[in-house]
């Protein structure tokens, strides 16, 4: 038996299974500054409670993929075959205005560099209210409020504190958490995690997957898992796409496809990660988990 054996079993799913929030047919990326397609067909459906994660190298067309479904494709890339629905509605042709009306109320992101998406001279707390009164109208002493409130839900002592705290004093991870707070803002239906935990160091990783888990489960959160670590995917994916150089070179359960592997790319892909990636993981989380079970 393999580390890989260590997958995380298939999630409840609290809500309609057949309830599609993402879904991507046959999507096609085009580079129009270097004429050529750079993503060539990808597709997949997102439910809610059920994570599906895309993993591959860098630069085999995960982040455009994620840009594709918020809208956000740089200046010179454009979706040139396929469709992208968000609760049932066709993306194409949507004006900048319903952009803005989707983006963190129905989908949401969390990105691997927290630093970069947050002001550092506002503080952390009053971001995420602003991010409340914006999309959903509230008042400022009742943004305050829910903003504290998630950043309880996301596991930050003492949220009182951090809420007047600036970027400057929080750590990475703690970063991380106030990016997620300020993703979940809105009661978004689906929240894109595009490397959100590849700047992390292992031990925090783990517990930034684990509230992502416990995100999903608890309300129903869809998630599409975006990494180059096949760790992360086995922790947390239902089902895995495997990209490489822009092409799904294999596809289905997550279970499946680490067990069984049909194409030569994954095989390489989790003999890596068995060796340098996965297994540190897992001894890390054995080792983590000894380590509660001897402290209760």
């Amino acid at each position: 038996m393999t580390i890989l054996s260590e997958l995380r079993t298939p999630h409840a799913v609290p809500t309609l299974p057949d309830e599609i929030v993402l879904a991507l047919r046959d999507v096609r990326i085009y580079d129009q500054v270097n004429d050529r397609e750079i993503v060539h067909g990808i597709s997949f459906e997102l439910t809610p409670g059920r994570v599906v994660g895309i993993v591959g190298e860098s630069g085999s067309g995960k982040t455009l993929t994620c840009r594709a479904a918020l809208g956000i494709l740089p200046e010179h890339f454009a979706i040139s075959g396929g469709s992208i629905e968000i609760t049932g509605q066709e993306i194409a042709g949507l004006t900048p205005e319903q952009w803005t009306g989707l983006r963190g109320s129905t989908i949401s992101a969390v990105f691997q560099d927290p630093a970069s998406y947050l002001n550092p001279s506002i503080r952390v707390g009053s971001q995420i209210a602003e991010v409340i009164r914006v999309k959903t109208g509230a008042k400022r002493r009742q943004a305050r409020h829910r903003a504290l409130e998630l950043l309880a839900a996301v596991h930050l002592r003492n949220p009182a504190l951090v809420y007047e705290q600036y970027t400057f004093e929080l750590s990475g991870g703690m970063l991380q958490r106030v990016l997620i707070a300020a993703a979940i803002a809105a009661d978004p239906t689906v929240l894109i995690a595009d490397e959100a935990t590849t700047a992390l160091d292992v031990t925090v990783q783990a517990e930034i997957l684990d509230l992502l888990a416990d995100l999903q489960e608890r309300i129903g959160l869809a998630l599409l898992v975006v990494s180059h670590d096949l760790a992360v995917v086995a922790q947390l994916c239902d089902e895995v796409l495997v990209m490489r150089e822009g092409e799904v070179v294999e596809q289905g359960p997550t279970a499946e496809v680490l067990h069984n592997p049909k194409h030569e790319y994954t095989r390489m892909l989790i003999a890596e990660h068995e060796q340098y990636g996965l297994e540190r993981y897992l001894e890390a989380e054995a080792d983590r988990d000894g380590g509660l079970t001897r402290a209760g």
